[in-house]
């Protein structure tokens, strides 16, 4: 377990609480491992989920596929990032996306009823942990919100350019890299594959973007 603690201290939840302080946490917070091969799932739809999940190595994509097989990508997940957690509360209801594998992965979990009863003074950091839970689930919060006006607008145009500004604001500048290919970004912004790479062609033959695989410029 100690060999995931740097990977533990990129999370949010940790956030102020030093490698060593962390490592000491983990028996106190009950955290086990569990490893998922590319491809499989770490969740499914209709899932209940009772523990905090922090992906500690690979990478996993929120996904949900409808009745006639159409694919949403909701977000991905990267090392560090701590997912599912606006299941765990008792009353909660089952997990209404999958969660699959994008490469070999390793995620560490946490007891949710540990996390949020404060122990004793050895656990020195704990109030902050909790502190720190509150404000993830905020920023989560607000990167949804965040997704859902991009892909409120109107057109693939105005979707593309809601993302692509925001990804450039995120990662300040104006050539960055996204962390989807072509079909995985129609699928997050839920548009057509075809009729948006069209759309990309033209916004670079309008000088408005260059652009190579995941790789993009603001003109």
């Amino acid at each position: 377990m100690k060999k995931y603690v740097p990977a533990l201290k990129r999370t949010r939840l940790f956030a102020g609480v030093n490698e060593e302080d962390i490592a000491a946490m983990l028996s106190c917070l009950k955290a086990g491992t569990g490893s998922c091969k590319k491809g499989n799932f770490v969740y499914r739809q209709g899932d209940r989920v009772d523990r905090l999940s922090i992906l500690v190595d690979g990478k996993l994509q929120i996904q949900k596929d409808d009745s006639w097989g159409n694919r949403s990508i909701v977000n991905t997940v990267d090392v560090g990032d701590m997912f599912g957690e606006e299941y765990v509360a008792p009353q909660s209801s089952v997990l209404l996306n999958d969660i699959v594998a994008l490469e070999d992965s390793v995620v560490v979990y946490l007891d949710v009823k540990r996390v949020l009863t404060v122990c004793s003074s050895l656990c020195r950091f704990h109030a902050r942990v909790v502190q720190n839970l509150f404000y993830a689930m905020s920023e989560k919060n607000r990167r949804l919100m965040l997704k859902l006006d991009h892909v409120s607008r109107r057109t693939t145009r105005d979707k593309l350019i809601s993302y692509l500004s925001e990804e450039a604001q995120l990662q300040g500048s104006t050539r960055f890299d996204i962390p989807f290919n072509r079909q995985q970004l129609a699928d997050f912004l839920a548009v057509d594959r075809s009729a948006m790479c069209k759309e990309l062609a033209k916004m670079r033959d309008d000088g408005m973007i260059l652009y190579n695989k995941n790789t993009f410029e603001l003109l």
